[in-house]
């Protein structure tokens, strides 16, 4: 009986793998022989190895069979193109759009059942787009500009955008000290962002366009990825009643300055200043001011140059130097629209402000519309939610 093999040897013989167990016959002198062998790994990757003309949003697919996946990666263009492994270590897909026009290979380690490792590469190229998307313009992108924390991120587009959803997805806005926001699609080719509530102060926004290969409308895609970077600077506010006559002005939470001003004499609608949450919009001095849609020599037709403009909406209403109305100051409103200060005022204004400062006026009948320059704070965010393509 000394060349038997006991049971629990037999087991451990047996689950070290590929190997050849010798047992004494139940009836006879004879010697018989059993074998355990794993199967070997099969690798499946798609899209299939020497595919052409691939869809830049086809995701890449790898699957595994008798074995598992160890290791994945793929190389080829401009931006790195990584995954996620299902918990079973026996799939793998992709995480984003590729580069149109590109090369692609796919490495591939896996394990069998006995531990055996094996490599495997699989290669592929993705189709030429006949259009391109691209990136037009985003505003705020002045370098060394710091921006008011009402500021929002406006992207236009070199063409009208379809997928709107795809494109969308592929904006990403990361705050050093994180908010909540949201894209609205002003038009087929501008949407902008908006946080929920204003950006924190002292801090940099970055905003990725992770546009490589995402479709933008037929037969169109985007080519590269592109980041910018915001800096939000102090939170200033400028709150003012327009039948009160003054504007007082916060930075960070302290008043700076109180500025008696003259508004909009509201005889005309079109001479109401509005009401509502403003933005700085631009600033420039001088500004040549004419009457909006009249000629020269027309019913009250105006031209006049002013100092230390700063605007606050499309609809010609301005921060400005006004020394012939400095007695009406603080006193009635006797302006076409602006707010009208004294030049001492007016220059300290102007050479505090910023883009995307936030300015709230109430008093008159006349509301801001939320397209009206940058009034997008007129709208509560959930309205303002309403126009992304992903609420």
């Amino acid at each position: 009986m000394g060349d038997r093999v006991s049971g629990k040897g037999r087991l451990r013989l047996i689950a070290a793998g590929a190997v050849t167990v010798f047992v004494s016959g139940c009836s006879g002198g004879g010697v018989g022989a059993l074998t355990s062998e794993a199967k070997a790994a099969t690798v499946t990757v798609t899209p299939a190895n020497g595919a052409g003309a691939v869809a830049p949003d086809a995701p890449i697919q790898v699957k595994v069979s008798d074995g598992t996946l160890e290791n994945v990666t793929v190389t080829g263009g401009a931006v790195p193109i990584g995954g996620s492994l299902t918990a079973d270590r026996t799939n793998w897909r992709s995480e984003r759009t590729l580069v149109p026009g590109t090369s692609y290979t796919v490495s591939v380690r896996t394990k069998n059942g006995d531990g055996e490792a094996a490599a495997s590469t699989s290669t592929f190229t993705t189709l030429m787009p006949k259009k391109t998307l691209e990136i037009a313009d985003v505003t705020p992108n002045v370098k060394g500009e710091k921006v008011g924390v009402g500021m929002p991120i406006m992207v236009r587009f070199d063409r009208p955008v379809t997928e709107r959803a795809s494109v969308e997805r592929a904006l990403q806005v990361t705050p050093e000290k994180p908010v909540e926001g949201a894209w609205r699609w002003i038009d087929s080719q501008q949407v902008i962002y908006r946080p929920k509530t204003y950006w924190q102060p002292h801090q940099k926004v970055r905003f990725t366009a992770r546009l490589a290969g995402v479709r933008g409308s037929e037969g169109a895609y985007g080519t590269k990825d592109s980041s910018y970077t915001l800096e939000i600077g102090a939170k200033q506010i400028t709150t003012g009643n327009i039948n009160g006559h003054h504007a007082t002005v916060t930075r960070d939470g302290k008043k700076l300055r109180t500025m008696p001003f003259s508004a909009g004499n509201g005889t005309t609608r079109e001479y109401t200043t509005t009401s509502g949450v403003h933005l700085l919009m631009e600033k420039a001095n001088p500004v040549k001011m004419t009457a909006p849609g009249r000629q020269k020599g027309d019913a009250g037709w105006y031209e006049q140059i002013v100092d230390h403009a700063v605007r606050i909406s499309n609809s010609g209403e301005y921060f400005h130097s006004a020394p012939w109305s400095v007695g009406s100051q603080g006193q009635a409103n006797v302006s076409h629209g602006c707010l009208n200060l004294s030049p001492s005022n007016a220059a300290w204004y102007y050479g505090i402000a910023q883009r995307g400062d936030v300015v709230k006026l109430t008093g008159t009948s006349r509301e801001l519309e939320w397209n009206n320059g940058w009034g997008f704070w007129q709208l509560s965010y959930s309205e303002w939610k309403k126009g992304s393509a992903l609420d």
